[in-house]
């Protein structure tokens, strides 16, 4: 009994062993989203590298004929979690598009990215830069865009983006700059300021005389308690307002109830993938 006993203590260590093993490896490895491809893709204007990070239909693959409506966003990091839920649920057969902040900065300073390539209003600190949006827009439709239609089967008449916080500065800017980079646009709390909101009035009326059709549709939402933002997000949407006559079909001002900046985010993505479904299914 004494040689079994034995026998079997020294072949425990190498099972629990490898058990360990197992589940050690398990904890090292990543998730990655289902379906979703991340794609470095450079700016060639500015020669800066960024990531696509890329999310196909379930049926991609079997439906060869079918060409799908796309949802780009920026922030990728932060959105494209909520809007793959999102359209999971609501619009299944669509193609995410995630634009990653810049990656060649380094990881600490990547985040820095956002406020040089989404707001409107230039400074002169150059360790700091702000205002880009032009550039960031001529990325957007000479790269991104073009780089995703000669890959995938993409719509380019299905054209939508969703833009939360200072990701609406950029929408707005595109919006007003190139309005045929999309036809949909889903603007989320957005953030403006009292000169970013004067410039984005000032160049509206710029751009004006220059575009008289725009054919888009646009979504905005805010949420109830963002009492510090409500001033300058209702001029914004007066500014929408002055095209209503031109082709731009705004839906009005969403409130989203009991909600902070931080936390009218989910709804305000549900809410407006759940609004771009029902306009394209009509």
């Amino acid at each position: 009994m004494k040689n079994i006993a034995a026998l079997v203590f020294l072949l425990l260590p190498p099972f629990i062993g490898a058990e360990a093993s197992e589940q050690e490896s398990y904890a090292q490895k990543s998730y990655e989203m289902p379906r979703t491809q991340v794609v470095p893709i450079r700016d060639t204007k500015s020669d800066r590298q960024y990531e696509l990070y890329i999310k196909l239909p379930e049926d991609y693959e079997e439906n060869t004929d079918v060409k799908y409506p796309v949802i780009y966003t920026g922030d990728a990091i932060w959105q494209m979690d909520m809007l793959s839920g999102s359209t999971e649920y609501l619009m299944p057969n669509v193609i995410l598009v995630g634009i990653s902040w810049q990656k060649d900065l380094g990881d600490e300073r990547a985040h820095a990215s956002r406020f040089r390539d989404y707001s409107l209003v230039k400074n002169t600190d150059v360790t700091r830069p702000r205002g880009q949006a032009d550039n960031h827009l001529s990325f957007i439709r000479d790269d991104v865009i073009k780089f995703v239609e000669n890959t995938y089967r993409a719509d380019p008449d299905e054209r939508a983006y969703f833009g939360y916080s200072l990701g609406v500065q950029l929408g707005a800017y595109i919006l007003f700059a190139q309005p045929d980079t999309f036809k949909h646009y889903i603007f989320g709390s957005p953030a403006f300021s009292e000169r970013s909101g004067q410039y984005i009035d000032e160049f509206e009326a710029k751009m004006a005389p220059r575009q008289k059709d725009l054919n888009v549709n646009v979504f905005v939402s805010l949420g109830e308690l963002e009492e510090n933002e409500i001033g300058f997000v209702e001029d914004f949407v007066s500014v929408l307002q002055r095209r209503s006559q031109t082709g731009l079909t705004l839906t009005g001002l969403e409130i989203i109830e009991d909600s902070t900046h931080q936390t009218a985010f989910p709804e305000a993505a549900i809410r407006g993938i759940k609004w771009l479904s029902q306009l394209t299914s009509e």
